[in-house]
């Protein structure tokens, strides 16, 4: 159930965006457990004028925010944001260095799903202690 937002510099081709949901999508099934069928992912791209960049990285450099409930155990974060940088490493060639991710962890009583229920009532039919 995490919802993923990707800030880049605007002028990647579509298969290059793609890649770039495909990996981070494989490496939230990976770490996270999630179910592959659950994608909401949203890319945002910005002109160069409108996104500052750290000098010491590329005009490849993103950002990805992921939120998420929370739960999950330090060892699975680890694990998501490795394979993150590795996905996209291999999938689009984006060195480690110029992938920012910040996870927002909210309480499942917090969000809701599935007709306005809080999601800590519903069957969500995938564990978060992973």
């Amino acid at each position: 159930m995490p919802t993923v937002k990707i800030e880049m510099r605007a002028g990647k081709t579509a298969a290059y965006k793609k890649a770039l949901l495909d990996g981070i999508h494989q490496a939230l099934v990976d770490a996270f457990k999630i179910p592959d069928y659950d994608r909401n992912q949203k890319i945002y791209e910005l002109v160069s004028k409108n996104m500052e960049i750290p000098s010491n990285r590329t005009a490849d450099y993103i950002v990805i925010e992921i939120t998420a409930f929370q739960g999950r155990p330090m060892e699975a974060k680890r694990n998501l944001y490795k394979n993150i940088v590795t996905e996209l490493s291999t999938r689009v060639g984006i060195k480690s260095d110029d992938v920012a991710i910040i996870l927002h962890e909210v309480p499942m009583e917090n969000w809701s799903v599935l007709g306005g229920k809080p999601a800590s009532e519903v069957d969500l039919e995938f564990n978060v202690k992973v």
